[in-house]
């Protein structure tokens, strides 16, 4: 049996919390290293995708930047998001040069005032931050949902969570409108959790591993 639904967010919360404090212990150096580390997993599974949505990182995020960077300098349209506010969820924007974002709601770098309006259906996979996981693809977010809400609008398209491995949670109460990661990358390896999204991203890849 689940457990009720107040249950279930607050044993959420105590996770994130967790997660959070874990994941602040890291300096400076180990983030920058690790980040790399698992950009370079990233970069490798988005090889045949030709529109990647990426989340611009903010600290002490895994970050993003030099992904972005390899993804436009191998050809790949990159889409990010910026978040709404007023409807909780988040809107889209190609992203051609990093130069252009600036910080913007909650300190996350956004390309205000310079977007270039991308729709879902668009995009070939994406890539979002991740506060917890666990190996069966379940995520903990920031608590606000915008990631919920919009990955409604995408069903289709595999999701990527990237995560140092110290984020890691025994199992995460999921609840109706969570949508589980189909894999998870952090700097010790990829954790397939579907199947069925594996073999999308093979087929995009000519097969190759």
């Amino acid at each position: 049996m689940n457990p009720a639904p107040g249950a279930q967010a607050e044993a959420k919360q105590t996770m994130r919390l967790a997660a959070k404090a874990r994941r602040s212990a890291l300096s400076p150096a180990d983030i920058e290293g690790k980040s790399r580390s698992i950009a370079g997993r990233l970069l490798s599974l988005a090889d045949g995708a030709e529109t990647v949505m990426v989340y611009v990182s903010k600290p002490p995020e895994v970050e993003t930047g030099g992904l972005i960077d390899a993804l436009i300098a191998a050809g790949k349209r990159v889409v990010v998001p910026i978040i709404e506010k007023e409807g909780r969820t988040l809107r889209l924007s190609y992203l051609a040069d990093r130069s252009v974002l600036v910080e913007s709601t909650y300190h996350v770098p956004e390309p205000i005032g310079r977007e270039v309006p991308a729709a879902a259906d668009e995009i070939d996979l994406i890539v979002i931050p991740v506060v917890g996981f666990d190996r069966a693809g379940g995520r903990i977010g920031y608590g606000a949902g915008y990631y919920d809400r919009f990955l409604s609008r995408a069903p289709g398209v595999p999701v990527i969570g990237a995560a140092f491995s110290c984020q890691e949670v025994p199992a995460v109460p999921c609840e109706a409108f969570d949508r589980r990661m189909d894999l998870i990358v952090t700097e010790d390896g990829v954790i397939a959790c579907r199947c069925s999204a594996v073999q999308v991203l093979l087929t995009m890849r000519g097969g190759r591993v």
